[in-house]
């Protein structure tokens, strides 16, 4: 019988693999013969081949590398009872019988029985592991990813369970509610990265991208990773198809339309390994926990005392204009950005302190004043009159119904700014974005005990680090913080109880994801003018208008000192973007604004791509073989 490679330690162990004329390969992708999970492990990792007389093992460039007998190799014949290492799997490769050599025979062999290396005896049948219980609270994009990364990687030897008060029950699966299950559901669209998107299971990055569910809008760059361009894509679609797949996996992914609430669930709580939290920026499991993970600190991010804080209206729109005309108009200014998927999506308006207050809504029977938009926010979509109407609340958006208003004035400017017809306007939102400094993203919420395990909390994607939206990184920071994650605890896990040192990698690539990603939203908040004095970019907005109002501008200095920061941005981007327009083009389309709408764009200065285009995170770096484990410090 032909030899056998035999998994002896991780997720395949106890499973064989004939070896015989058929190359045997292994990795990532779903497509080798040995899948391995891990996310040290490449996608094409390495393979064995039958060559002359016996087996050879080729490592092939993979990042993390392939051992035998503990020796990291390239290539090497194999011999029975060599143990394998990759990633996270050890193999053995044995004979089928105790009496069989894997060297094939060969004319000039002259090999005899007593010459034959010993075969290893066969290992001890393996008993299924400890399982690690994990309970996920937010069933967003950043938990339902965590969830499928940790099943793909530990397969049955996690179970894992997420709430989601937003959902509930359709027949056997578990779907989003609806607007009128009072549901009101993102249809923004949002940039991955490559480096992000890469590091999720193949299943997930097939299901997510099929060829109409995204566009490559942004170039690629520092994140990018083996010439992936950035994606764009609904974040809505993103949630839909996530909770699919988890629907698929009920045997490893338990899912439970309800709110987790830590004093209802806590003595399912104390029981479980892992709490994973995942629930926004508002988090109230977070908050629970604040003795566990320290206060936020706001002061680094104020100015003269105040916490800085941006109000963005969104408007959802389908514009005319071309991906590079949009991207060059986006990059060129700091009042409006437009992200979208092929034409469709959400036009964003940084709104002045004084126009944030205009943000409200009315109902038009008891003639009352709502600040709904502002505080759920609620989304407003235009209704058979014209009007924007929140199903929720039964308001009206006010500054749209009143004759002369200064803020829908600037709105339709932003609309023809970027070549959207009014009735290509179909609902309006509001985000209020700050940031804050958070001390830790890890912590022991229940102590060990005789009958406990000791549970770990983790904070991830915005319940972390809740980020401003400019630079584009919200999402992707919180995709990093949940791959960490995963692949900490399937290095981890052995089925005992956890120690603070078996995440001190998860919690330095948290901390140099808050200090790289929050920096560059830094610098989506405030300027710096000729004087070295920081502002807010809203409060420089609020001036020009002031300033605009009743001035004689000069419109045609104005266009050509845009189309000096036009030009500039387009000889950056041009190698990265064809398509992008001639000076004719832009100039014909700046003539469509008026003085004070330009005079507005002008002063809101273009974006810093320095900073939003500088070296990215690799969180890759803590999970390599070789890499230094952080040793923590003590507070002075």
């Amino acid at each position: 019988m032909p030899p056998e490679i035999v998994g002896r330690e991780g997720p395949l162990a106890g499973r064989r693999f004939t070896v015989g004329d058929s190359p045997i390969t292994f990795g990532r992708k779903q497509d080798n013969s040995v899948v391995i999970a891990s996310g040290s492990a490449s996608r094409f990792h390495a393979e064995v081949l039958r060559e002359d007389d016996g087996y050879v093992l080729h490592d092939r460039g993979s990042s993390n590398g392939t051992l035998v007998n503990g020796e990291r190799v390239t290539s090497r014949r194999l011999r029975p009872g060599d143990v394998i290492t990759i990633g996270d799997e050890t193999f053995v490769f044995e004979a089928a019988d105790a009496m069989e050599t894997v060297l094939l025979p060969s004319p000039a062999s002259s090999l005899s029985p007593t010459s034959l290396p010993s075969p290893a005896s066969p290992p001890a049948p393996v008993e299924p592991g400890p399982v690690l219980n994990v309970t996920v609270s937010g069933g967003g994009p950043v938990g339902l990813s965590f969830a499928l990364l940790l099943e793909s990687m530990m397969g049955a030897r996690a179970a894992i369970t997420v709430y989601d008060g937003r959902w509930t029950r359709d027949g056997s699966r578990v779907v989003w509610k609806s607007a009128g299950q009072g549901n009101v559901r993102r249809q923004q669209v949002v940039t991955v990265q490559s480096r992000q998107y890469l590091n999720l299971p193949e299943e997930v990055q097939a299901r997510l991208f099929g060829a109409e569910s995204y566009s490559e809008m942004w170039p690629a760059g520092p994140d990018s990773i083996r010439g992936h361009s950035p994606r764009n894509i609904r974040i809505a679609y993103i949630e839909d198809t996530l909770l699919e797949l988890a629907n698929e996996k009920t045997d490893r992914i338990r899912l439970v339309p309800e709110r987790f609430d830590p004093v209802e669930h806590h003595d399912v709580l104390v029981k479980d390994h892992v709490l994973a939290i995942c629930e926004g920026g508002r988090s109230r499991t977070r908050d629970h926990f604040t003795d566990k993970f320290g206060n936020a600190d706001t002061s680094i991010y104020s100015l003269n005392g105040h916490h800085v804080q941006d109000v963005v209206l969104g408007l959802r729109v389908k514009s005319d204009l071309s991906d590079p005309m949009t991207v060059l108009l986006t990059v060129a200014q700091n009042r409006f950005l437009l992200n979208s998927l092929r034409g469709e999506g959400f036009l964003n308006m940084r709104l002045t302190d004084t126009e944030a207050k205009e943000v409200v809504g009315i109902d038009p029977v008891r003639h009352v004043f709502e600040d709904c938009i502002a505080s759920r926010p609620c989304v407003m979509g235009r209704d058979d009159h014209g009007d924007f109407h929140c199903s929720t609340h039964s308001t009206l958006f006010l500054p749209a119904l009143v004759k002369g208003s200064a803020l829908w004035k600037r709105v339709m400017e932003g609309l023809t700014f970027f070549g959207v017809a009014e009735e290509n306007l179909s609902a309006v939102t509001a985000f209020r974005l700050d940031m804050v400094q958070r001390p830790r993203f890890t912590g022991q919420l229940f102590s060990t005990t005789s009958a406990t395990p000791g549970t770990y909390g983790f904070l991830l994607g915005d319940a972390a680090n809740a980020i401003h939206f400019w630079p584009g990184r919200g999402l992707n920071t919180g995709l990093a913080s949940a791959t960490s994650l995963a692949r900490s605890l399937d290095n981890a896990w052995r089925g005992r109880a956890f120690r603070d040192a078996d995440f001190l990698r998860h919690e330095a690539a948290m901390s140099m994801l808050q200090y790289r990603q929050k920096s560059r939203a830094w610098k989506a908040m405030v300027a710096t003018d000729e004087n070295g004095t920081t502002h807010a970019i809203k409060d420089q907005i609020a001036r020009s208008i002031e300033e605009a109002a009743g001035a004689d501008l000069d419109k045609d200095a104005d266009i050509e000192t845009l189309m000096t920061q036009l030009r500039e941005i387009r000889g950056r981007l041009s190698p990265r973007i064809p398509g992008m327009p001639d000076d004719t083009t832009l100039r014909d389309h700046l003539r469509t604004l008026k003085s004070e709408t330009l005079r507005t764009l002008l002063e809101s200065g273009a974006w810093d791509t320095l900073i939003m285009g500088g070296e990215e995170v690799d969180i890759d770096i803590f999970y390599r073989k070789d890499a230094p484990v952080p040793t923590p410090q003590k507070n002075p």
